[in-house]
């Protein structure tokens, strides 16, 4: 058959097998160049779209060693002539090391294909094209040749145009948005940019197809399948936005009718490139206002910022509103405790917290501030989302919030929303602890505050564990335990007090100490005592003259009893 192209020039640029973009002329377009005018496609139809980037002359049998991907191959049939039996296993070689096609001249070596040859390429869409007998080698080189190489200097002029205008945007102050409006104006489609957590970051077009667009590659099922590639009927090019290594999310065109070509993607794959010039830009800029605005609230932590009419005015040009009353929640990541731990500096205080390490003992710096920079996120997300005029701020192993509240109630929910957000997140699990101070009416009374929320933090999770919320008024006892700064002198109380139940390497002074202390919680009800521990009573009574031979008559003396009681608090309060 003739084959007559029925289309306008069908796209000239593939995703290879690589995921990497190959340009050149499709066989169809080969086809219909004027020196193969009377060429005929015998076998292969299906692979028309298969690309040709260069060609080649086969002049040995053993011509597998020579031939390239994306070859249109051409051949007299003389190195054919004395094997046509294996010509059907050189369809599936040369298909397998990816060439376009192969032509064929028959008449003065070969007068026919075998049938085998022909039903071979027709199974694997790999195109047999007979040439014309007066057409030369040597013509169909050169005009193959040049058409690949015009339309490669068209692609690629038109991709610098496009870059050229992009980085003008750029250079001109504009911003991420900028560059959406002018991709969606060149490709007459609907664009839209999108990060990691499928947040839209810019979007023009149709606003009805930027719904669509929306709806199927973020909001839908689509957003697992938005991988960098062409979609096979024209109707979306997804590109990644990358910048230092970092993926920074998506851009995705959209086109109800399928107008998008191949040809885009490397189009896009350059304002891509723009996209992250510009989102890194906004990421440093971002940068440079957010330690500007976590100096100045560790300056009003620490009282360093001045009176409360100078902190008050400064915090509105942030958007802060401290002129009312407000908490301090202070939110820190939860170590796994491999190491002895590191010294840090908090607001002129120093303490010593846990360096996270990997299974081999190496320090996980990058993980760590990666978990650190997403706490934050989280947290600037729940509370912009509950309180606006709050303030927020990153410190190096803490989030801290200055919120507005009528109760305590408000924060819990708050701290929900920051525990809900920060496990969206994918990667290693890791979880967070709470404190809250209480309430304020002034900035002056702010470094108070931020102290009672350290404080919460840190009784909360040696009381409660990993993942705890704590709020000041709530410690009891505990928040005068922790104001005792000599951790020495605590547990030398603690020995003193409780002798041989200090200790935990010991299992029957452990089960002696829980038995004292459930004693003292019912306030020396025996009867209540054994039923909570499941003992006889005659063996609660055998135990209780075991402890006072320990500790002394507890059972009679209330301060000793008080004493005791103190002591078994410090013990719960581990690290303190």
């Amino acid at each position: 058959m003739i084959y007559t192209p029925a289309e306008p020039s069908p796209p000239a640029l593939r995703l290879a097998s690589t995921g990497t973009l190959t340009y050149g002329l499709s066989v169809g377009e080969v086809l219909g160049v004027s020196t193969l005018a009377g060429a005929r496609l015998i076998a292969g139809a299906s692979g028309l779209d298969r690309i040709v980037q260069r060609l080649n002359v086969m002049e040995v049998p053993d011509i597998l060693a020579w031939v390239k991907p994306h070859e249109l191959l051409l051949t007299t049939g003389y190195p054919l002539r004395n094997t046509p039996q294996s010509l059907g296993r050189l369809v599936t070689d040369l298909d397998e090391r990816g060439l376009a096609a192969l032509a064929i001249k028959l008449g003065r070596y070969l007068d026919e294909l075998p049938v085998e040859m022909i039903e071979q390429a027709d199974r694997l869409g790999f195109p047999l094209i007979l040439l014309p007998n007066d057409v030369g080698f040597d013509d169909i080189l050169n005009q193959v040749l040049t058409d690949i190489l015009n339309r490669q200097a068209a692609i690629l002029a038109r991709t610098e145009e496009v870059h050229r205008a992009l980085v003008q945007i750029v250079l001109g102050g504009g911003g991420l948005q900028d560059v959406i409006d002018e991709v969606a104006t060149l490709f007459d489609v609907a664009v839209i940019a999108v990060d990691g957590d499928r947040r839209m970051l810019a979007g023009a077009g149709p606003e009805e197809h930027v719904k669509a667009v929306c709806a199927a590659w973020v909001d839908g099922p689509g957003w697992s399948a938005a991988q960098p590639g062409f979609g096979g009927n024209g109707d979306h090019v997804v590109v990644p936005v990358v910048a230092g290594g970092f993926d920074h999310g998506r851009i995705i065109a959209y086109s109800a009718s399928g107008a998008l070509r191949e040809t885009d993607v490397g189009i896009l794959e350059r304002a891509a490139t723009v996209a992250a010039l510009v989102i890194t830009k906004q990421q440093a800029v971002a940068a440079v206002e957010s330690k500007y605005r976590a100096d100045f609230l560790r300056d009003i932590l620490a009282g360093r910022a001045g009176a409360d009419d100078r902190v008050i005015a400064h915090c509105a040009g942030f958007g802060w509103d401290l002129d009312r009353p407000v908490a301090v929640a202070v939110a820190e990541l939860d170590s796994d405790g491999r190491s002895g731990g590191t010294a840090e500096t908090r607001l002129g205080r120093t303490d010593r917290v846990p360096e996270p390490r990997t299974e081999d003992g190496r320090a996980k710096g990058g993980e760590e501030r990666q978990a650190q920079d997403r706490l934050a996120a989280a947290w600037t997300a729940a509370v912009r989302r509950r309180d606006p005029k709050a303030a927020v701020a990153s410190f190096a192993h803490e989030v801290v919030a200055v919120v507005g509240l009528s109760g305590d109630g408000d924060l819990d929910g708050l701290v929900r929303d920051a525990t809900t957000m920060f496990g969206e997140h994918p990667g290693r699990r890791r979880t967070f602890s709470t404190g809250v101070s209480r309430v304020v009416a002034c900035p002056t009374a702010l470094p108070e505050a931020y102290e009672q929320a350290v404080k919460s933090v840190r009784v909360g999770r040696q009381l409660h564990g990993f993942g705890s919320l704590a709020h000041f008024n709530e410690l009891g006892v505990y928040r005068l335990l922790s104001l005792v700064a000599d951790a020495a002198e605590l547990h030398a109380f603690v020995r003193e007090t409780l002798g041989e139940l200090a200790g935990d390497d010991d299992p029957e002074a452990v089960d002696l100490r829980r038995t004292l202390q459930v004693l003292l919680e019912t306030n020396l009800n025996v009867a209540e005592t054994a039923r909570r521990l499941h003992f006889h009573y005659n063996t609660l009574r055998y135990r209780i003259g075991k402890l006072e031979r320990m500790l002394g008559a507890f059972t009679e003396d209330a301060h000793l009893r008080l004493n005791l009681t103190l002591a078994l608090h410090v013990l719960r309060m581990r690290g303190i």
